[in-house]
């Protein structure tokens, strides 16, 4: 890894923090259940990959977006 590409993860960790927090405080879930859920989102793996450069949106707007995923997932079942 280069010291540019350690960089990069480093801030995307901290803003996958930051959506599992507000996730988590804006939805009554424990941390631990707002992580399991980000991390089995597609969301995730949108963010992760770099796709749509949904990791320049604000961190709000993906909390929001991972509830909607869930929540449609859900309605689904």
């Amino acid at each position: 890894m280069t010291k540019t590409t350690d960089v990069r993860q480093i801030v995307l960790d901290m803003k996958i923090a930051r959506i599992i927090d507000l996730y988590s405080s804006q939805h009554g879930v424990s941390l631990a259940e707002a992580a399991d859920s980000y991390y089995k989102s597609v969301t995730a793996r949108l963010i992760e990959d770099g796709v749509a450069d949904l990791h320049c949106r604000s961190d709000q707007y993906l909390a929001d977006e991972l509830w909607l995923e869930l929540h449609e997932t859900l309605a689904k079942t």
